[in-house]
């Protein structure tokens, strides 16, 4: 399987220190996670969605990720954590909090909110022992479409 992240490149972009520092969807504050998408179009629509940008970002990068085939996924769909997409997250985080500290899987798939469902965001757990087993592409620099940020 492949993944796609697309994120700062002044920082690293394969670790979880981001989500970590600050949260995200499907985990709390002080909690390593890697996100990522199914698709490279996926990951430039999370970006824009997150990024709340009305101009051309100059420092995002892309990495691949390269998911080995025997290690184990799991994933969840629109019905199995009620209330995933709301707004406070509070049942995302605590189901993915709880991923994380079980250590269950190396990798997570999600419903993405930004397609309602029908694609998916990847977690990768970095402190899981599989972790070691998934690698990444060099990063590239981001090469933006200018008319995603014409108002």
């Amino acid at each position: 399987m492949r993944a796609f992240r697309i994120a700062d490149r002044r920082f690293p972009i394969f670790d979880g220190a981001g989500a970590q520092l600050v949260g995200g969807r499907w985990n709390s504050p002080r909690r390593s996670v890697i996100y990522a998408v199914e698709t490279f179009s996926g990951a430039v629509l999370e970006t824009l969605v997150h990024a709340n940008l009305n101009r051309l970002p100059r420092t995002q990068a892309s990495i691949e990720i390269a998911i080995p085939d025997d290690v184990a996924i799991e994933r969840i769909g629109i019905n199995d954590v009620p209330d995933w997409q709301n707004e406070n997250q509070a049942a995302a985080r605590c189901f993915g909090d709880q991923w994380l500290s079980g250590r269950r899987t190396a990798v997570l798939m999600v419903p993405s909110i930004v397609t309602r469902g029908l694609e998916h965001n990847i977690l990768i757990n970095p402190v899981h022992p599989d972790f070691a087993r998934i690698s990444c592409s060099e990063s590239q620099d981001v090469l933006w479409d200018e008319r995603l940020f014409r108002l």
